[in-house]
């Protein structure tokens, strides 16, 4: 590996060279997405991703904020993501004509206004009221892709017809029946992308659950009720409100039928034989899905090789936000081998992502497109769509702001050598 100060490793393939996989760079001059005329007083103060996680760690009851906010057994790879994105620098162009600059990119033939997009999240509904569809409403708003998560508490026909041009994301278990019944179904709905996260063959050994009092199902108890009452902006506001609107939230999403409700032991055994499903089932999947076929989780050369052998339209280099695997390794420094091996498919990346800066550097090593989770559904929680749709305005000026001062003008331009390692190369 190169040293400190050297610039990054050829095999990083510069955007240009993947325009086949994503349909090319958008033709359209728009520069991006177009800000909201007025933000909110109350999101005045919230400058940047972070802000909003912050917030929402004080706004949501402690189970909820650490079940959004912790990773797997000693947070390991969660740090580790960050660290990655810090151990790069960037080597700026200067006296460069930068008017003009354009950030705007295609994805499986659809126009994206910005190249990043809301990444999955279960449980969205207990932290935000109807979580799912605000997410996936204000993405459409600002022409950004979102991805509704299997373990959502809101029917996906409904996100559907709110917000069109959802991605889909599914844990499937090693059961033919079950998947057919399920890719039908998300198919009637008109559903276009079908996202399968390949890393969860069990659960996650997730303590800091156990230590805030979190757990699906809920299970109620006298601090559960305690936690409730001292944030009683969210319990009026998100847990009151759904049950008088939607009653007891159900795991909707997991199958071709609605799955139990939340307080219900039966959404463990829903779960399934995870364990057994492998690559034949993606296969199957492939024969039966007619639309865009995505596998999450990515994070081996070797996997991406049969990913695209297996007929995958794309990939999601991820280590799920560190709840996973404690250990894994982050995704940034494992992404130029998976674009090198990837062939004609889009390389996505997630995990650590929160600055414009972040997804500049993602795209410098080969990825076609990055997604970001946490601070969107904390920005749901605190202020509902608005929320969410300042934070998507706050990451695209980043990215147009830092495109200015690297000295380039559209995305076709962010290349490996804009890089260099900050502190010693990848390990």
């Amino acid at each position: 590996m190169e040293g400190e100060g050297s610039t990054l490793p050829a095999e990083a393939e510069a955007p240009e060279q993947r325009a086949s996989s994503t349909g090319g760079l958008a033709a359209q001059p728009a520069r991006g997405i177009a800000p909201v005329a007025r933000v909110p007083r109350r999101l005045r103060r919230v400058l940047s991703l972070e802000d909003f996680e912050r917030a929402g760690r004080r706004f949501l009851p402690r189970p909820i904020a650490g079940f959004i906010s912790g990773a797997a057994e000693t947070d390991s790879s969660l740090h580790a993501n960050r660290e990655a994105f810090a151990d790069l620098a960037f080597i700026p162009r200067v006296l460069v004509n930068t008017a003009g600059r354009n950030q705007a990119t295609t994805l499986f033939g659809r126009y994206c206004a910005a190249p990043f997009g809301l990444a999955p999240m279960g449980a969205s509904a207990l932290a935000a009221f109807d979580g799912d569809v605000v997410l996936a409403r204000a993405a459409a708003a600002a022409g950004i892709p979102a991805i509704l998560s299997a373990s959502s508490l809101i029917p996906l026909e409904r996100v559907a017809q709110q917000a069109p041009g959802t991605w889909y994301q599914a844990y499937l278990p090693g059961e033919p029946d079950r998947i057919e019944r399920l890719v039908d179904r998300v198919a009637r709905a008109g559903f276009e992308t079908f996202v399968l996260t390949a890393d969860v063959p069990v659960p996650a050994n997730r303590e800091n659950n156990v230590r805030n009092g979190f757990a699906l199902p809920l299970k109620p108890s006298l601090r559960l009720a305690w936690d409730g009452i001292t944030h009683p902006a969210w319990l009026l506001g998100t847990a009151a409100r759904t049950l008088m609107r939607h009653g007891l939230p159900h795991f909707e999403n997991m199958d071709a039928h609605r799955g139990p409700p939340i307080l219900s032991a039966g959404s463990v055994r829903q779960l399934g034989t995870r364990d057994e499903f492998s690559w034949e089932h993606l296969a199957l999947i492939r024969r039966r899905w007619q639309g865009n076929l995505v596998v999450k989780g990515i994070l081996a050369r070797e996997d991406a090789r049969i990913a695209r052998d297996c007929g995958a339209d794309g990939i999601i280099v991820s280590n799920h936000g560190g709840r996973q695997l404690d250990g894994a390794v982050a995704p940034l420094r494992v992404l130029a081998d998976i674009v090198a091996e990837a062939g004609e498919m889009a390389v996505m990346l997630d995990s650590g992502v929160r600055r414009g800066t972040d997804v500049l550097k993602a795209l410098a090593l080969g990825a076609h497109f990055v997604f970001v989770g946490r601070p969107f559904l904390c920005a749901a929680a605190i202020a509902g769509e608005a929320g969410v749709r300042h934070g998507i305005d706050l990451l695209s000026e980043e990215i147009d702001r830092n495109m200015a001062l690297l000295g380039i003008t559209d995305l076709s331009q962010v290349q490996p050598e804009l890089l260099t390692w900050a502190r010693g190369g990848p390990r």
